[in-house]
């Protein structure tokens, strides 16, 4: 095998780093479950498209199982059914991945297969017409998920010229519009192995899972075939709100209004302004015990609902916080909830909170990595989106140094009670 580069972190987990010369990045660990999970991360969502394409990288996930010259169409799937293993895929805006769950005494057998079915599919025309249709079911399902809806309201508030905004799955008239040979190329110019992570975790020493994967990608080069301007990559950071920006929509299928207040913050790209934005969404709408939660649904019963979050994207983020409750309470509960982020910009919070949320994280952490998918999952997700592992492993210790005025000092720069985007839903 061509010449390498390996590093083992050392701690609980101890996955080891493998870079071949084609770009590709492999993590192995051995973990004793008898069970293999090889997880194949490409750096491509919905992100990198261009919006005549808007669509595409979800499109290619489902193509991607239609056959390859060396496997027809239902053969891998036929294989996997055989041997009692499992596939599956995901698209999001930062990244594409597929997984294969099965036993170690089929990995040797099955891990090459999969890679040749995300390195070499063939999209064929009929097959392209025929998952088109699929594709577009799945388009007009989601439109009728009212919180699917409500999402894609605040998506579009909170990244006004950020591809973001856009929808993962891409609009009906887009996916109408695509052709075989743009996916193609599509797939040519971003599926490489400099743009892939492949993590395999399972039962089998180190050494046999780096070279089933390293074999699997045999003599792949890893070179765009050309550079060109069809995908030009931007990064498109949002400005702060500068007023109060509202959005007020009616859908009849709801029993109770809907409302959302939106905050931009950090992404992934600024990783150290993250975590204490983690810690007060936690405080805020994480739980029964959270203030808002305890404070509107238990002892108010102004809302059926309501939580806070801090959603990372890779360039940037929003910290929302949504609330299902009778159209009358709309601006009391809007009300309260500034009075909070009041409160957390001018008090100091308690110790014994912050002890409290941080107990939940690193418990979280724990109970996340006690399989090799869940641990696939975590390498995978760090190491393709921020291009190292050591935030994974260290994410309880900086949730745990969050202090007091850490934590006013983010509430104050980041969630203004004066400032902000409103998306609210009437039935």
């Amino acid at each position: 095998m061509t010449s390498s580069t390996l590093t083992k972190q050392h701690r609980l987990n101890a996955p080891e780093l493998h870079h071949l010369p084609n770009g590709l990045t492999i993590v192995a660990e051995q973990m004793p479950i008898d069970v293999i999970n090889l997880n194949l991360w490409l750096n491509v969502g919905s992100y990198l498209e261009p919006d005549p394409i808007n669509g595409m990288a979800h499109f290619l996930e489902h193509m991607i199982f239609k056959g390859t010259e060396r496997l027809p169409s239902g053969e891998f799937e036929r294989r996997i059914e055989q041997r009692g293993a499992v596939i599956n895929a995901a698209t999001s805006q930062d990244y594409t991945h597929y997984y294969l769950t099965c036993a170690p005494s089929h990995f040797k057998e099955l891990a090459p297969l999969q890679i040749d079915m995300v390195l070499n599919p063939l999209i064929p025309d009929d097959a392209f017409e025929r998952e088109r249709l699929v594709v577009i079911e799945e388009i007009r399902r989601s439109q009728d998920n009212p919180r699917r809806r409500m999402f894609g309201h605040m998506m579009e508030l909170g990244f006004e010229v950020s591809p973001y905004r856009r929808q993962v799955l891409g609009l009906q008239e887009v996916i109408s519009q695509l052709q075989p040979q743009q996916m193609r190329d599509f797939h040519s110019y971003w599926y490489q192995p400099k743009s892939i992570t492949a993590v395999v975790v399972g039962n089998l020493p180190v050494e046999e899972l780096i070279d089933t994967v390293a074999l699997g990608f045999g003599n792949t080069k890893g070179e765009h075939p050309k550079k060109n301007n069809k995908y030009p990559t931007k990064n498109y950071i949002e400005t702060p709100f500068t007023e109060v920006v509202r959005r007020s929509y009616t859908d009849k299928s709801l029993q109770q209004a809907r409302l959302a207040m939106i905050w931009r913050v950090p992404g992934l790209k600024d990783l150290s302004q993250t975590y204490a934005l983690d810690v007060l969404a936690a405080i805020l709408g994480h739980g029964r015990t959270s203030r808002l939660v305890r404070d509107l649904r238990e002892d108010r019963g102004l809302v059926s609902h309501i939580g806070a979050s801090n959603m990372t994207f890779q360039h940037q983020g929003i910290f929302y916080i949504s609330a299902q409750c009778p159209v009358e309470n709309i601006e009391i509960v809007e009300n309260a909830i500034l009075q909070h982020i009041r409160t957390l910009k001018n008090e100091l919070v308690s110790k014994s909170e912050i002890a409290r949320i941080s107990s939940q994280v690193a418990n979280r952490f724990v109970f996340a990595n006690e399989s090799p998918s869940d641990r696939a999952g975590l390498y995978g997700y760090y190491l393709s989106l921020i291009g190292a592992l050591e935030p994974a492993f260290n994410y309880p210790s900086y949730i745990q140094g969050q202090n007091s005025i850490h934590l006013m000092e983010a509430a104050k720069k980041y969630l203004s009670s004066d400032t902000y985007g409103v998306v609210i839903t009437k039935p």
